[in-house]
């Protein structure tokens, strides 16, 4: 009976450990449509307009993609890359719609917001797709007005993961003349100058005098992070920065920027470990950081230090700075302590890599299925073999 009883509790208790350490998956759009090259030109935009971000981060979410010929016809409309990120972004729905799904919508039609009505960019409900199922087992697609004329239909399921991610091909471009309305492009930044003027002049400086501001700039374009120290905080690190040797002060101010655009609101929803300009691929030295969403804060976290964003300079996309309380602190270079710890406390180390394996861009294992594998929460491991103990106890 004491055996049986053993058995069972062991049973359980292997039930649970499973159960908390299931895998948690995560859709990765671009890796989904890389296995399709007819959708190369759509998969290239949504990374191009820094949509393929936003749709991963999403938990539930229906990409329409449409081959490379649709594309071409969008492209010939020769649109800035601003408007094109409109009219793709009305091609992603906030809601999950399968092959079934779109087949058995009830009562044969509904509307389901876009992305294009998330940003609020999109004038009064135009951000708003009608699907309508047609005659001949047809789905139609159009935007809320449209007159009974649907210029696009369901052509096939590319790849589903339920109620995560739906990934479908459109016959056709929703055509939509608020999304392809002009959208000028925000005006030239002068990076240095508006940190100077903001109460970032000393790390403008530091940038400068290192001479590496031009890697900032030079991701301007494409997507650019930065988190910028007041200057009191930088004039108060200093002497540990000037210990530092130039390579080291090199990494330390490329920790600050992150190689994408990140808005305030996805930095709150980021919460977990994101890579900088700093991290180098292929080693250890990863110089990486947690972000967490703290109520209204947002804080930014090294194994040395906690910062928190205290303002925003800038947030226009493809451009976000933000004013930090702290200077980050990587443990690559500094010794680790509490990360409750003031920036005052810490001391250089000899800069020896602290990082442990190799992750992707975004500090994530990835499958060739598009997922991303996350890691199993070591405090629940710690918690199973206490409970293995109990029962042997």
């Amino acid at each position: 009976m004491t055996l049986s009883l053993e058995k069972s509790s062991i049973s359980l208790l292997l039930l649970l450990f499973l159960a908390i350490t299931t895998i948690s998956s995560a859709h990765n759009i671009t890796l989904i449509l890389a296995k399709h090259p007819e959708f190369s030109t759509f998969n290239r935009y949504l990374t191009l307009t820094h949509l393929a971000s936003e749709i991963n981060r999403r938990q539930t979410i229906t990409v329409c993609a449409v081959n490379n010929a649709a594309m071409g016809d969008l492209l010939d409309k020769h649109m800035s890359i601003y408007t094109l990120k409109n009219v793709l972004s009305l091609h992603v729905f906030a809601d999950y719609f399968g092959s079934k799904q779109l087949h058995r919508i009830t009562k044969g039609t509904t509307l389901t917001a876009t992305l294009f009505q998330a940003t609020g960019e999109a004038p009064g409900t135009s951000g708003y797709v009608n699907i309508t199922n047609m005659k001949g087992k047809k789905v139609g697609f159009a935007t809320e007005d449209n007159d009974g004329h649907f210029s696009s239909n369901f052509v096939k399921s590319i790849q589903e993961i339920p109620y995560n991610i739906s990934v479908i091909q459109l016959s056709n471009i929703i055509t939509s003349p608020a999304a392809e309305a002009p959208v000028a492009a925000p005006a030239d930044v002068d990076l240095i100058d508006l940190m100077s003027k903001k109460g970032c002049k000393e790390f403008a400086k530091l940038l400068q005098n290192t001479q590496i501001s031009k890697q900032f700039i030079d991701l301007m374009e494409n997507g650019l992070t930065v988190f910028c120290p007041i200057d009191k905080v930088v004039n108060n690190f200093l002497p540990k920065y000037k210990n530092l040797t130039k390579n080291g002060q090199i990494s330390l101010l490329l920790y600050h920027g992150i190689p994408d655009y990140h808005s305030l609101g996805m930095l709150r929803s980021k919460n977990g470990f994101i890579n900088t300009m700093a991290t180098t691929k292929g080693k250890n030295n990863k110089y990486d950081f947690s972000i967490k969403n703290d109520g209204d804060n947002v804080k930014l976290e090294t194994n040395v230090v906690t910062a928190k964003i205290t303002g925003t300079l800038l947030d226009e996309e493809p451009i976000a700075v933000y004013k930090i309380d702290k200077v980050l602190q990587p443990s690559e270079l500094f010794k680790s302590q509490s990360i409750n710890s003031d920036n005052s406390a810490m001391g250089p180390s000899s800069g020896g890599d602290n990082g442990d394996g190799d992750s992707n861009d975004d500090g994530e294992t990835t499958n060739n299925n598009g997922g991303m594998i996350m890691n199993v929460n070591g405090g629940w491991f710690v918690t199973f073999v206490l409970s293995i103990g109990l029962v042997f106890g």
